[in-house]
Order: structure tokens, then sequence, then C-alpha cells
């Protein structure tokens, strides 16, 4: 394990956990609102917003699936000393973080079964930026409708039709992070 690893977590983790988790929390229930974390400083590639997420969400019951760049013996050695997450293959995970590309494809993750939709999978998705601009989004917890630049629409458009099933998305770049529910409708661009 590198030096590294021990650095980058809460310095006040139960306050700083239970902001971050309200961010988190408020950001799921309004979707397409950024909100701003912080607290951790995860090693690179993973941006403060992702590793905070990582913080919070998983711990050592729940699978991890490290995608692309996010899959380096930096982040492993992180996660390992700080969270203690299992990490698993994408169709096991629970959660999964990395870029959008290297999440595909999507349908390889769990969607939850009809007794138990709960059982799905999380997908923490890496951006180079968070703004109010792109597809509208529309459903639970929305006004009328709001605006958030997504990698693309159709994977988004497909995970709606299978809800209550379906994984959630959760978006990050820096210290923003913004939400997806399966449970949004996405607008064809």
């Amino acid at each position: 394990m590198i030096a590294d690893a021990l650095e980058g977590g809460f310095a006040e983790a139960p306050v700083q956990s239970a902001r971050a988790f309200r961010e988190i929390l408020e950001a799921m229930a309004r979707p397409g609102t950024i909100r701003r974390v912080q607290g951790a400083t995860p090693p690179a590639p993973l941006s403060i917003a992702a590793g905070v997420a990582l913080l919070v969400l998983t711990d050592p019951t729940t699978r991890l699936h490290l995608a692309g760049e996010a899959d380096c013996p930096a982040v492993r050695d992180w996660v390992a000393f700080h969270i203690g997450a299992p990490l698993a293959k994408a169709e096991d995970a629970d959660f999964a973080v990395g870029p959008w590309e290297a999440l595909q494809p999507v349908s390889r993750f769990r969607i939850g079964q009809p007794d138990y939709p709960d059982r799905s999978a999380t997908l923490i998705v890496e951006c180079d930026r968070l703004v109010n601009h792109g597809p509208a989004l529309t459903g639970p917890g929305i006004g009328a409708a709001t605006w958030l630049n997504l990698p693309e629409t159709a994977a988004f458009r497909a995970n709606r039709a299978l809800f209550p099933l379906g994984f959630d998305t959760l978006f990050t770049a820096g210290d923003r992070i913004a939400g997806l529910p399966r449970s949004t409708r996405v607008e064809a661009i």
C-alpha cells in the first residue's frame, strides 16, 4: 500500500459525512440539481465529488467496480484503506465509478429484480464538467423541467423504460455532483 492512500479521507468523519450524505440525497431527490460536496481528496483521477460519494455510500459490504482510468493502484489502495469495499466485476457491482466511456456497455450492470428493484447498481460517472444545459429532465422531484449535460440520452431513456428496475446515476466533476435516478424521464435532443 502506498503512503498516499492514507491521505484524503474525511478529517472530521461524523460531520463531513453527514453533510455530504445530505447533499447526495438532495441531488438524487431533485434530479438535475447540481450540488457541491467537500471533505475528501481522493487520488487522481477521481474527482473530489466521486471520492466523497464513495466515502459516504460504500463500505465493506458494497461491491465496487472501478472502470477505466479509475482502476489504478492509487485508487485501489485508497479504497482499501478508507472504505474497505471489495472490488468486483461490473455485473456483480453495487457501485461503479469511472468515465462514461469506460462504464460501457451499461447493460452489464445490475438493474434489480421485480421483487427486489433495490438490488441494482449505482453508477458514479466522472465528467469534465456539470452544467444545467442539455437534454430536458422531467419526473419526480422536478418542478416543470430542468436540464443537465448528459454524456448521451439513449442509455438513460432505455433505463427509464425499465422502471421500477434500472440503475441510478450520480454525475461528478470537481466538487460538483448531480443525480439522475431511474425514475427520471430524459427527453431526446
